[in-house]
């Protein structure tokens, strides 16, 4: 059995260092180390005071230390960690991507009154969870052990457990409709037939390869000319 060190040091990197900074953040906030309102997404201190810091500390803070605080600190160390190492394996920069447009579309989204947010973390939190159901459809979840369903249901169960316990839906909803945008832009549309419209930037590519975050990325082998028509296809999904 593998020691907690061990285990931490083999999480892919953008997930553990996510998980490791909302953990420290709350941790830094519980023992008042960090003003609670400095990280705060505040527009009127970013547009009038430029402190421009609040657009990425906002998603650090997942809540004071408690069980929905544990329960979305594993959403990261599961969800996050299952999908950059499978669907996006050796694809950093397209999972780093993912996470800063999910970030862009929550900052747009907390513009709009019923989804205004002082902390955006747990929308991000809840993105991943709704790109993992996606990814693994058909995987079987239990919900506190009473009901069995399929992974791609499990963002909706978990919208429909936070009204039952009077929990506010927006951050869910926001997660929901960021992971949906970007599934669809990356995925859904290009199988459709459509344009990949959303693409990895370069300049993502180059951070990744400038201070070598994770494997290095995946190369096809060229394939021979097909000169029958047929159409081969590729083993791996649609991305950056």
């Amino acid at each position: 059995m593998s020691s907690p060190a061990e285990w931490y040091n083999s999480l892919p990197p953008i997930s553990k260092v996510y998980g490791t900074l909302c953990l420290l953040t709350t941790t830094a906030v519980s023992l008042q180390l960090l003003p609670i309102y400095y990280i705060a997404l505040i527009h009127k201190e970013v547009f009038y005071s430029f402190q421009v810091w609040r657009l990425l500390t906002n998603f650090l803070f997942l809540g004071p230390f408690s069980i929905n605080f544990g329960i979305r600190l594993l959403m990261i160390a599961r969800y996050g960690v299952q999908l950059e190492s499978g669907p996006f394996n050796r694809r950093t920069a397209d999972f780093l991507w993912m996470m800063i447009f999910g970030s862009l579309v929550l900052l747009v989204l907390s513009v709009i009154p019923f989804f205004e947010s002082y902390f955006l973390g747990v929308s991000l939190v809840f993105m991943l969870l709704y790109v993992w159901s996606r990814e693994f459809p058909t995987a079987s979840i239990s919900i506190y052990g009473l009901v069995q369903l399929k992974a791609f249901y499990l963002p909706w169960a978990m919208l429909a457990m936070d009204v039952i316990f009077g929990s506010p839906i927006g951050p869910d909803l926001c997660g929901i409709i960021a992971g949906h945008m970007y599934y669809f832009l990356t995925v859904l549309h290009p199988l459709a037939g459509g344009k990949l419209i959303l693409r990895t930037p370069k300049w993502v590519h180059g951070i990744v390869a400038k201070y070598r975050i994770g494997a290095p990325a995946y190369t096809p082998i060229p394939q021979p000319s097909n000169t029958s028509g047929a159409f081969r296809g590729r083993s791996y999904r649609v991305g950056g």
